[in-house]
């Protein structure tokens, strides 16, 4: 069963088609045909043959007039499975028959043992090889320039899940995190919670200890998308108060209104990271007025691997 990071990784491409086009020519230094419009075709790759083949995503690349010059096959693989080398041959024949233009199987490693292990061509027989074009975290690029991160975020997504651990992790955050202020609030949490889940275990826990310092700035330099909910759920207590036409009344609807925004910001930090919430806990979190404990609960959930665990105060 696909994982929260196997989805949110094809997210990437399903937000921006153009993306593969892009981690073709640099990463790999292809030169692809003219291509005018980027699109997405069914991923059901079955042909006449009792098996059904499914890909990841396929993307096609088209001219002006709307003739295909260039089809990808995109594949997220987050561990070995010898099924899906057998599987890959056929995803690329297949397409190439429906439609008659160069195809390019690109599978998309987040490690790199995994990387190497899916590079390996595939030996069909008689000089027949099928050799995906592999992007793992030694191919994809840095972004560390804040105007490419906004240009490009997903782009910027996949760097920092490939290099959160290297020498130019602070340049790579700082661009991530100007790509989550070109986004939509639901995306860019979706984008977030996703790279918080990738991180290997000593980053997050170094993350994890920058935003429990007392000035909070690190919090705020970490997840700016939740002081985006924040100030939604702000602007929100501060309308149920003018509309009650209270003296305090507006005092108190702001403060309901930040909790509420605390609140969601974490639910959906939670749903990203692919972390199950019950109905209790949901209403646990719902309900809660305390914007300290709020606060404490959205930093946890950073690292978090279950809500019991978001739950757990420090003994």
């Amino acid at each position: 069963m696909p994982s929260t990071l196997h989805e949110v990784l094809i997210e990437l491409f399903r937000h921006r088609p153009p993306l593969a086009a892009e981690l073709l020519t640099d990463p790999f230094d292809l030169k692809l045909p003219a291509w005018e419009q980027a699109s997405l075709l069914s991923s059901d790759l079955s042909a006449l043959l009792p098996t059904e083949f499914r890909a990841d995503l396929v993307a096609l690349f088209s001219d002006a007039a709307g003739v295909p010059v260039q089809a990808v096959v995109l594949e997220v693989q987050l561990g070995r499975d010898t099924d899906k080398r057998r599987s890959w041959p056929a995803y690329v024949a297949n397409l190439y028959a429906r439609l008659g233009c160069p195809t390019v199987l690109l599978v998309l490693c987040p490690s790199r043992p995994i990387a190497g292990w899916a590079a390996a061509p595939i030996e069909l027989g008689v000089g027949s090889v099928v050799t995906p074009l592999v992007l793992g975290p030694d191919r994809v690029p840095v972004v560390t320039e804040p105007a490419q991160a906004a240009a490009c975020p997903e782009l910027a997504v996949l760097s920092a899940v490939a290099h959160s651990a290297g020498p130019r992790r602070s340049g790579v955050f700082e661009a991530l995190w100007c790509a989550l202020e070109s986004v939509d609030i639901e995306r860019a949490t979706l984008y977030a919670g996703m790279v918080l889940a990738a991180l290997p275990a000593a980053i997050r826990s170094e993350l994890e200890a920058g935003m429990t310092t007392a000035t909070g700035e690190y919090r705020d330099y970490l997840s700016p998308f939740v002081n985006r909910f924040v100030d939604q759920g702000r602007a929100e207590g501060e309308a149920i108060g003018e509309a009650r036409g209270e003296a305090r009344g507006e005092a108190r609807g702001e403060a309901r209104g930040e909790a509420r925004g605390e609140a969601k910001a974490l639910l959906t930090m939670l749903a990203a990271r692919g972390i199950k919430v019950t109905t209790p806990a949901r209403r646990r979190i719902t309900e809660c007025t305390d914007l300290e404990q709020l606060d404490r609960w959205v930093r946890r959930a950073a690292t978090a691997r279950s809500v019991s665990e978001l739950f757990a105060e420090p003994e």
